[in-house]
This record gives structure tokens, C-alpha cells and sequence, in this order.
């Protein structure tokens, strides 16, 4: 875990401690300042106070970093810096500006995406919104996609609204407290409605690839899992809410997908094979939980014409650790289903998982390799996540994949291969409950990589940022 100890909030995670509280009258808490060094995604509306419900471009006019936010990564002794030095390269991504955008209820019960856009960069800055190349694929990324709580209570079939919160006891109360934070929520509501324009983002990117952490149960399971304080499920009724995003992998190796215990993982493995979602880090058995997600890439042009019957592929590896705080027991066993746990040494693990991905690759696949690990809050990422990082980049991977943090952490690009620390969380419940306010967990990330698909290295990222609003 990095940065601060987790001092978190009912509703937020698992050490969660203090009560949600509903916004009183009187003006909202400033910011805290940055950290020192290295902005991260915080710098992109910092100078207001948080919650706010639109992000305007004379926020963005405000932005500290004069309007081109230089992002931080990681030098090989795992200190923040600029990426001066042979291990990282810097990240500048000049944001136009907001488009003016509808503000469509999103993150949790009743927020919207006002979208910016992010120009396109590697090295250097390209033109706003390059187009990948038929040499390349582009991937989109996020973090944890909570659609469970008070979410599933605003959608056309919530469920059992019981919650085993020693601070709130129904699921219900998430949504009263965004009411009073943001004002009246229809219900229902509809599926499409809580990722706002990130749906319109995505179907002007047409990514080759889209993958997200589905950091909930999706079961209707009463048996909550012993040890937790806060459990996440959606009803499968509502699984086309995920459905609209049409996700390529949904990865599950995280702290939420057996809230349920094995009878509701089972239920959720069902459930999404049957609405077409792929998934990968869970399954019925060892081997089922550490399989990878395919996902078939058109072939490069030079490959097109060959006499191999099979396309390239992305792989998409799910791995959770127990920095993470997940119960060993929920590990997949040879008889037992479970997630992708790893809980040898972090040598151990990051030597497994290139294995499996030397097992699994074939000519022309690029491999991701998705982690839920660390804390919730902070920015510093540990040593320990950097020589993990590496560890996979320089065994073959192509991507990594990191996520668990409420709000962005650093990223790297490490022998031209993106590392995402910490992605933020993307579609939450959170409104309403304070505490934290210093790391902007308002402002949400979409990261888009364009991989060159014969070598892999990155050869763009765009961040899209939005805001939780109403």
C-alpha cells in the first residue's frame, strides 16, 4: 500500500471506519494543495472546491499547470520524477478543454461526465485525438466499476437493499444521501445513464480493446462474507447498466467479487457469461481463475496474408494481492473456485505470473496483466509495485494494468511499455459521503494506449478526464 494508511469511510472500503456524513449548509471544504513534485490527475481541477457539480472550461483555464498537466512516473528506485533517466519517459497531456457535453447522472446514484479531451502523447505531443494506425490497437482502460449498493437501487430491478454496514443497514441510505448532496434521482433510472458521455467517448474511440475492474458481486446471494464491512452486489436483472458500456474483459480478481461467498461467485460467473461478458481472475477452480481473457486483434499489415490460421490476440491476465487487504481464503484452489490470489513473495508471484504469460502467448499476441493491489488513498507508490511492475514488463508483458486506489496514482512508461499504477475509480456511490476531499476522487480517468502491434510499445496514451456531477 502507498502513501497515507487507509483512514477510510463507511462505504469507500474495507478498513472503513467513520460515519458517511450528509452535507450541512455553508460553503464546501477548499482543497487541500498538492503534493509536491509531479502532479497527478488531481492537478486537473484543483482551485475549487470539490463536489462541484459541472467541470467548466474556466476550470480548466484555472488549471495550475497552465493547461498542459505533466503526469508523474516512476524512476527504477521507485521515487517519483519526470522520467529523466533510461526507466521512465514524461507524459505531457495538453487538455483543449471540456467539449460541452450533456451532464448525464454517472458515478453512483446521481453523477455526470463533463468530458475534456486530452491531446494524444509518447515522448512528445501529437495532434488532439490522433486515430491509431492500422499498426496499432488501442486499448482503453479504467478502474473499479462499483454498479452494486446504492447504484442497483436507482436501476430498473434493484435488489435486496440489506446491507451488513455497521453504519448503514440499507442500501437505500447511499441514494438519500446523493439526493442531498446532488438533488432528486429518478428511479428508475436508466442503464445507460450512469456512465454519462464516457459512452459517447468510447464509441469515438471504437477501441480495439476496453477493459475495466467489476468490483462487484452480481448475485442475489443473501450470505454476506464473514470479516468484510462492506459488500457490493447487483442484481443480475441489472447487468445490462454494464452491458451498455460493452466492455471486452471484466476483470474480477479484487476485493469485492466473493462479498457474496462462493455460492454468489458462482452466481456472477453465470450471469456475466450469459449476458456475452468476458471476464477473467475468477472461476471454478485454479486453473479457470488464472486463465487469461483473448481478446482477437485484427493482424498488422504485416502479417495479413500469412498462412497462420490464427489472429493475434490481447491477453488479459487478473491478479489480486493481498497488499489489497483480500482474504486469503478466497483464492482459487485445484477443487475449490476463487480469484487469481497471489500470496507467495512478490518475486515469486511476478516469476509465476511470467510463466503463465510465456504459457499462454503465442506469436503476435500482446499480453496486459490487470492488479488490484494497495491502498485506497495516496500517492506514493511503493518500491515493492515498481520492482513488481517491472518484473512483468521485463518478462514480456506489454501493459500493466493497476488499480484499487479511489483516485489516479502515477503512471510510468517503463522500456516503452505503460504502467498504470493506480487507475482511480471510474463508476462509484460515493456521493454523499465526505472525507478525503484532498484527492479530487470526483475526477475520473478513461486511459487510451495505442500498443504498436508487432512489438507492443506504447506508442500513445490519451487521458480522458471527467468529473463525478449532476
Amino acid at each position: 500500500m502507498g502513501g497515507t494508511q487507509d483512514e477510510q469511510q463507511p462505504g469507500r472500503g474495507r478498513e472503513e471506519q467513520r460515519l458517511p456524513q450528509r452535507p450541512g449548509p455553508g460553503p464546501a471544504p477548499s482543497p487541500a494543495p498538492p503534493p509536491a513534485g509531479p502532479r497527478t490527475a488531481e492537478s486537473f481541477a484543483t482551485g475549487r472546491a470539490p463536489r462541484e457539480p459541472t467541470f467548466s472550461r474556466t476550470q480548466a483555464q484555472r488549471n495550475p499547470c497552465g493547461g498542459a498537466c505533466t503526469l508523474p512516473v516512476r524512476s527504477l528506485d521507485g521515487d517519483a520524477g519526470t522520467g529523466t533517466g533510461t526507466s521512465g519517459s514524461s507524459a505531457s497531456a495538453p487538455m483543449d478543454g471540456p467539449r460541452s457535453g450533456r451532464s448525464a447522472p454517472y458515478s453512483g446514484v446521481r453523477t455526470a461526465y463533463a468530458a475534456g479531451t486530452g491531446r494524444d502523447y509518447c515522448g512528445g505531443v501529437g495532434a488532439s485525438g490522433s486515430p491509431a494506425t492500422d499498426r496499432e490497437i488501442t486499448v482503453c482502460l479504467a478502474g473499479d466499476v462499483m454498479l452494486g449498493r446504492g447504484i442497483d437501487q436507482v436501476l430498473p430491478h434493484p435488489g435486496d437493499p440489506r446491507l451488513a454496514e455497521p453504519w448503514v443497514t440499507d442500501a437505500r441510505a447511499y441514494v438519500e444521501m446523493a439526493e442531498a448532496a446532488n438533488g432528486p434521482i429518478p428511479r428508475p433510472t436508466a442503464y445507460d445513464r450512469p456512465w454519462g458521455d464516457l459512452l459517447e467517448e468510447l464509441r469515438a474511440i471504437e477501441p480495439d480493446a476496453w477493459v475495466l475492474n467489476l468490483e462487484t458481486s452480481v448475485t442475489q446471494t443473501a450470505g454476506f462474507a464473514p470479516g468484510k464491512s462492506v459488500h457490493y452486489r447487483m442484481n443480475p436483472a441489472n447487468l445490462p447498466c454494464l452491458a451498455a458500456a460493452r466492455p471486452d474483459v471484466c476483470v474480477l480478481a479484487n476485493n469485492h467479487v466473493l462479498d457474496f461467498g462462493r455460492a454468489g461467485l458462482a452466481e456472477t460467473l453465470d450471469s456475466l457469461r450469459a449476458a456475452g461478458l468476458r471476464t477473467a481472475g475468477a472461476g471454478g477452480d485454479a486453473a479457470e481463475a488464472w486463465r487469461p481473457a483473448r481478446v482477437t486483434l485484427r493482424p498488422p499489415p504485416s502479417r495479413r496474408g500469412s498462412a497462420s490460421r490464427h489472429g493475434p490476440r490481447l491477453l488479459v491476465f487478473s491478479v489480486g494481492l493481498p497488499s489489497r487487504g483480500i482474504p486469503l481464503d478466497w483464492a482459487a484452489t485445484a477443487d475449490r473456485s476463487g480469484i487469481a490470489l497471489a500470496s507467495a513473495s512478490p518475486p515469486a508471484t511476478a516469476a509465476g505470473l511470467v510463466a503463465r504469460v510465456r504459457g499462454a502467448r503465442r506469436a503476435g499476441d500482446l499480453v496486459a496483466v490487470s492488479i488490484h493491489w494497495g491502498s485506497n488513498w495516496g500517492y506514493r507508490v511503493p518500491p515493492e509495485q515498481v520492482r513488481f511492475a517491472h518484473a512483468l514488463v521485463d518478462g514480456g508483458a506489454d501493459l500493466v494494468h493497476g488499480h484499487s486506489s479511489h483516485h489516479p496514482r502515477p503512471l510510468e512508461v517503463y522500456r516503452g511499455r505503460l504502467i498504470l499504477y493506480g487507475c482511480g475509480d471510474l463508476v462509484d456511490d460515493y456521493e454523499g459521503i465526505t472525507g478525503h476531499e484532498q484527492y479530487r476522487d470526483d475526477l475520473r480517468l478513461l486511459y487510451t494506449a495505442r500498443l504498436d502491434k508487432d512489438t507492443g510499445a506504447l506508442r500513445g496514451l490519451r487521458l480522458t478526464p471527467f468529473q463525478a456531477a449532476a
